[in-house]
């Protein structure tokens, strides 16, 4: 890895570290903000205690990346980007805060209580000068629990473009590439650590210093007005980098789903579009598939991506798997335009089709060319296909009937950058791939052919929002001098420098855009 792609690497860890801090810490001062009042309320009123509590224990039982993806569809507070990823860091954030704040003030001993009664405080000086200092201690160790919650579930919220050290880890998924995994990896789990460290510092300090009463009052009004300061200046940033940000003009965004092509193929519009206007592009690549990335562009989250038509044909207008290719463009151009008020441009000029894979020394033991040839030994093997692929219309289903495909077991589901290694691996038997894809050589696997042509044509289409181009008028004619300008082998080929080579996908885009003529 040469140093320009070491320095650049460097320089977007330190970015991305910034960005998950930033998220975290927004994430995590609303959270108290709102889970200490709430578990005051329900020590003070009881009746509260078990709807409150079950409410944020269910919240913690759901999955995070369906909350993520629950939330792309919400109003105001869905889509994708920060916003949605913040809401969702904030609800698993609460439970631990609300339990240890409303366990904190129970616990406060009665006697203390009624000795100040005794002296005439009233119910809201005993809460800020007894019950809250004596229950400090056990407040932070929620916030402490929660914190390192939040430092590991950021990760996962860069599969709606909210950005942090996740994009690294699905990046890396993506690419078959440790190095890049270990680069959101390590600074993630470095974050968690000193973040627990802090904690733990503050509630072992605080707890040494607990039978001073007037220093343990005054430590804790200002560790609450540093919390204070901090939330205020942190939400100053929150409101100037994500709303000022996403509404400026002048922005274009561009997006791409979570394997190596999608983010080249973002990185073509994205540098496309800056070396013939002047509009900033903000690339918000590796989306969690298809149908996050369609929602977003018809929200508007994003302003365009890369798409193959039997995948809009099939996934997005749930058509039945045709051969045609110029009947599925033109089915889903109109369709898009019609209904969806987005704008299919034509085909970037190769087609990226499902690949079905086995490894290659399989191939030649048992004389594998088509898929009709492997599903005889189908009963005795273990498939895995992408989680896509297991519903939609041209994917797992249809394909195991045209085939007669029967596995023992059921089908393993996995990331694609994944289900290449396991393939390699021996832990699985048989993959559903992309045809293009840069790792297949790499791996030593082999393509069946689809001898009975049953997955539909698959050209990639950039799509774009028709707001998009009613803004910036340009930009259709940039978009549409990239027809026919990316061959099937070119596409492999770009796809091997980012798999293979480990070059960075930006300058593996700038070399080849130079060598079309499409910038200098």
């Amino acid at each position: 890895m040469n140093s320009f792609y070491d320095a650049q690497l460097l320089q977007e860890i330190i970015q991305r570290t910034v960005e998950h801090l930033i998220l975290v810490s927004i994430a995590m001062g609303a959270a108290i903000a709102v889970g200490i009042p709430l578990g005051i309320i329900i020590a003070k009123q009881p009746k509260l205690a078990d709807p409150i509590l079950g409410v944020a224990n269910a919240i913690q039982t759901i999955p995070s990346l369906a909350i993520f993806g629950f939330l792309i569809t919400v109003p105001i507070i869905g889509g994708i980007g920060k916003i949605p990823a913040i809401v969702a860091l904030i609800l698993y954030a609460l439970l631990p805060i609300i339990r240890n704040t409303y366990t904190g003030i129970k616990q406060v001993d009665k006697g203390v209580k009624e000795a100040a009664i005794a002296l005439g405080m009233t119910n809201r000086q005993i809460l800020l000068l007894i019950e809250i200092p004596l229950a400090l201690g056990i407040i932070l160790a929620g916030v402490r629990v929660s914190t390192v919650i939040c430092v590991g579930i950021t990760t996962i919220a860069a599969a709606i473009g909210a950005g942090g050290l996740g994009v690294f880890i699905f990046r890396g998924i993506s690419m078959v590439n440790n190095q890049i995994i270990l680069a959101g990896a390590i600074p993630s789990a470095i974050i968690a650590l000193a973040a627990d460290w802090g904690i733990g510092w503050l509630e072992k300090s605080l707890s040494q210093h607990k039978t001073n009463q007037q220093k343990s009052n005054k430590k804790s009004l200002i560790i609450f007005g540093i919390l204070g300061l901090i939330l205020f200046s942190l939400l100053g940033i929150f409101h100037q980098k994500i709303f000022l940000t996403n509404q400026a003009s002048g922005i274009v965004i561009i997006g791409s789903k979570n394997f190596t092509e999608q983010v080249i193929l973002g990185e073509v519009l994205a540098q496309s579009i800056e070396a013939k206007t002047n509009l900033k592009v903000d690339r918000k690549f590796n989306l969690g598939g298809t149908f996050i990335c369609h929602q977003a562009l018809q929200a508007r989250k994003i302003d365009g991506y890369v798409e193959y038509t039997g995948t809009a044909f099939t996934a997005i207008l749930e058509q039945k798997p045709i051969n045609n290719p110029q009947t599925v463009y033109e089915k889903i151009k109109q369709v898009y335009h019609d209904q969806f008020n987005l704008e299919v441009m034509p085909s970037l000029g190769f087609e990226n089709t499902y690949a079905i894979l086995v490894r290659q020394k399989d191939a030649k033991q048992y004389q594998l060319k088509t898929i009709s040839d492997a599903s005889q030994y189908s009963p005795q093997w273990q498939a895995g296909f992408g989680h896509e692929f297991l519903s939609r219309e041209d994917g797992y289903p249809g394909l195991a009937k045209t085939y007669n495909l029967n596995f023992a077991t059921l089908p393993k589901t996995m990331e694609l950058g994944l289900m290449y290694r396991a393939l390699a691996n021996q832990e699985i038997d048989l993959a559903a791939g992309n045809s293009t894809d840069g790792t297949i050589p790499i791996l030593n696997l082999t393509i069946l052919e689809d001898n009975k042509k049953y997955f539909p044509p698959y050209e990639a289409v950039p799509i774009f929002n028709q707001e998009t181009f009613k803004d910036y008028p340009n930009l259709r004619s940039i978009i549409e001098q990239l027809a026919g300008k990316i061959s099937a082998q070119e596409m492999q080929q770009l796809n091997y420098q980012v798999d293979g080579e480990k070059k960075s996908v930006n300058e593996v885009v700038h070399k080849f855009l130079i060598k079309k003529g499409l910038t200098s």
